[in-house]
């Protein structure tokens, strides 16, 4: 366990590595021969980005003249200023936080899909758990408890809310802290925090503590939903349209072969988190399909303006592809 903490913090720390660089020199670069197009993609050490590195690993991106260098993030949240300034020429996002990004005029696009839930309570990739021997055994007594959430005010608030107003509570009497996925399971264990919001390979990481799930609040947003995609600024997409296009037909072959290779997502996995065995065993993978579900998105900006993430709705068509 300490490994697999040990491994996602690092991770984390590269952000603040990158972050620091100059957004001067974070624009796409040819190599000498110019065959080959070197792009930055913000990240999250999470499984749901396996894909990119198996798509990497075997060469859809390389075929069409790519080459990603990533860059890992605490959430996506982070990842969009990135993005809009130039420090990463694509990243990946939870769909809230786009939608509060096009709520507030920040220019970005989303132009691939990313992860979507498996739609089924109990056997998602994200899970509301609670420590070994809480008494707590529904999502409404959590009023008036603490809840790690990675981002506040995002797609996990936003579902945790929906979940607990789903078991009759008050959402509003959650109090919810931010705290980074590879520091849930520790903090959870020790009591620091009474639930945490997590996806694999975090959530894998706290039901072999013996911690337990007590709702799914992906699938309680939405069956099938989107819960985040791959995004690029519109300056990007408007001056390089060819780089996009090359960037979104390599990601939608690299999903579909996600999809089709479970056992190889569980292997590169292990090339980016480190992930011990036991924990890799344990991890249920999500759905990787090759486009957006729009009523699912539909649902989640609803509830997004419910809680207040913003006053005036994102227009979906001009985030969407």
């Amino acid at each position: 366990m300490r490994r697999l903490l040990a491994a996602l913090a690092a991770g984390t720390a590269l952000l603040v590595t990158a972050a620091c660089g100059s957004s001067g020199s974070s624009s796409s670069t040819s190599s000498p021969s110019g065959g080959t197009t070197t792009v930055k993609v913000g990240i999250i050490p999470i499984v749901d980005v396996a894909p990119l590195y198996l798509g990497q690993k075997e060469g859809f991106y390389g075929k069409r003249g790519l080459k990603l260098s990533m860059t890992l993030a605490q959430g996506g949240a982070a990842i969009v200023p990135g993005v809009t300034s130039g420090q990463f020429q694509f990243g990946f996002s939870n769909m809230t936080s786009l939608m509060i990004a096009r709520s507030n005029n920040v220019p970005v696009r989303a132009i691939a899909n990313g992860v979507a839930s498996t739609g089924v309570a109990g056997k998602d990739f994200g899970g509301l758990v609670v420590r070994k021997g809480s008494d707590i055994t529904s999502a409404k007594q959590l009023e008036g408890r603490k809840v790690a959430v990675n981002t506040l005010k995002n797609i996990n608030e936003t579902a945790v809310r929906e979940s607990v107003r789903r078991a009759g509570g008050d959402p509003d009497r959650v109090s919810f802290v931010e705290l980074a996925f590879d520091q849930m399971p520790a903090a959870l264990d020790r009591g620091q925090i009474d639930a945490a919001m997590a996806v694999e390979p975090a959530l894998a990481a706290m039901k072999l503590q013996g911690a337990a799930e007590i709702a799914s609040p992906l699938v309680d947003v939405a069956k099938n939903l989107t819960v985040a995609m791959y995004f690029t600024s519109t300056s990007y997409a408007r001056q390089n349209p060819g780089v996009v296009k090359r960037f979104q037909e390599a990601t939608a072959e690299s999903l579909a072969y996600a999809d089709a290779h479970p056992d190889e997502v569980r292997q590169i996995v292990t090339t980016y988190t480190k992930t011990p065995a036991d924990v890799l065993a344990a991890v249920t993978l999500p759905k990787w399909p090759a486009d957006p579900d729009r009523a699912s998105i539909d649902t989640l900006e609803k509830l997004s303006e419910q809680d207040g993430l913003f006053t005036t709705a994102p227009d979906l068509d001009e985030l969407l592809p």
